[in-house]
């Protein structure tokens, strides 16, 4: 989606409060903005430096942000609350960091642009937002599409936040063992291995290598510190080619691939229920879906089937093509087809694979938890037996 940003950057400095000064950086359109909204957090502003526009570092709206703005403004307009009055209100429950863009979008409104057009030049609303928003001004509901959007974002913020906890949690595990590991290897195990050695005890082979490896990394340990902060940059600089990378792995690793197509699906049918309900045309719908669906064939059958859609196609004939979706998933929409209701079966099956992401992470996280056990024993348990195994063998000895 094409974006207008009318926002600059600032460097600020301001007078807190509480006593003390505070320094940052924030977008807003102008000084006089900028004070504004640091007013309202009881900041009195003493200096700004506007940066230039490549230092410019706008916050996007969060998922979070987009489904309390969407539901404010869902319970203002149905209640009759005129928009620009609704969207001064929405400017209190998204994030401070946010809350001049809200701010400009009425502004923009108040001037006599679409809502739809002022979300788009302001940015942070995707393609499918601003899809339903049109779509809705035409209908007039545009209480009713904002309802759904913000149900769709909900549920989208569960099954993310179920799987960011099914990635975290094994990335701490594991990371805790390394850590633990690199401890013992650069500190413990060496001193013990040398101690021994002074002290004349046979060190087995085993734990030699392991002494060995131990004193070169603590003799190298700025250079070993360097090459793991130079990772981690790395790592953040071409964190959006690792998270593609990491999702295209975890798409063909058993069980895992299960989770992540649940997860698609469920995006896609949240997705659509908003757009149907909001009155776009189907082949339409389909289309813009389509692009929240990262899996390579659901994604080209789903191109597919909007395409001979517009050809003149029967949906609930093409839709039994789509072999990427579950069967029993295929039957239900030929049958709302058949009924009618399709706007209703869109709805009910991202709550179904809403439910089915819960049970197999549910799963899964059951599956991962000893398998964590025995990585996190392999690594601390190797450097425990290298240092029993002289121990045994001197005890051997002596008996």
């Amino acid at each position: 989606m094409s974006r207008t940003s009318i926002n600059s950057s600032f460097l600020y400095i301001a007078n807190k409060s509480s006593g003390g000064k505070a320094i940052g950086v924030r977008a807003a359109r102008s000084h006089r903005a900028l004070a504004s909204t640091l007013r309202k957090e009881r900041q009195v502003l003493l200096k700004t430096w506007q940066l230039p526009a490549w230092a410019t570092n706008e916050p996007e709206m969060s998922l979070k942000d987009h489904a309390e703005f969407d539901a404010q403004l869902a319970q203002l307009l149905d209640r009759g609350v005129p928009l620009t009055e609704a969207l001064e209100v929405a400017s209190t429950v998204v994030k401070s960091t946010n809350e001049d863009r809200v701010l400009q979008l009425r502004s923009l409104v108040a001037q006599g642009t679409s809502f739809s057009d002022a979300c788009s030049q302001v940015g942070s609303f995707d393609e499918v937002t601003c899809a339903v928003y049109k779509a809705a001004e035409k209908t007039g509901d545009l209480a009713g599409a904002c309802a759904q959007l913000s149900k769709g974002a909900k549920r989208r913020l569960e099954v993310s936040g179920k799987a960011a906890t099914l990635m975290i949690y094994p990335c701490i595990v594991l990371s805790i063992a390394f850590v633990a590991g690199l401890v013992m290897m650069t500190l413990v195990v060496p001193t013990i291995g040398e101690s021994m050695a002074s002290a004349g005890i046979k060190v087995p082979t085993f734990t030699k290598i392991l002494v060995s490896a131990g004193t070169v990394l603590r003799e190298n340990i700025l250079i070993l510190m360097g090459g793991l902060v130079l990772l981690i940059v790395v790592g953040f600089l071409w964190r959006s080619t690792l998270a593609k990378l990491a999702t295209s792995l975890t798409r063909n690793m058993p069980f895992v691939r299960d989770v992540v197509l649940e997860q698609e699906l469920t995006r896609f049918f949240s997705v659509m229920g908003s757009m149907t309900r909001s009155g776009i045309v189907l082949s339409d719908a389909i289309s813009v879906s389509a692009g929240v669906i990262g899996h390579p064939k659901l994604n080209k059958d789903l191109q597919r089937l909007q395409q001979r859609l517009i050809e003149g196609g029967l949906f609930r004939t093409l839709i039994e093509q789509v072999s990427a979706l579950p069967l029993a998933t295929r039957k239900l929409l030929v049958a709302a087809d058949q009924a009618g209701d399709l706007e209703s079966a869109f709805d009910s099956l991202a709550k179904d694979h809403a439910q089915n992401v819960d049970k197999k992470t549910a799963r899964l996280m059951a599956m991962l938890e000893p398998l964590l056990i025995v990585i996190l024993f392999m690594i601390v348990g190797t450097m425990i037996l290298a240092i029993m195994l002289p121990m045994m063998n001197m005890t051997g000895s002596v008996l």
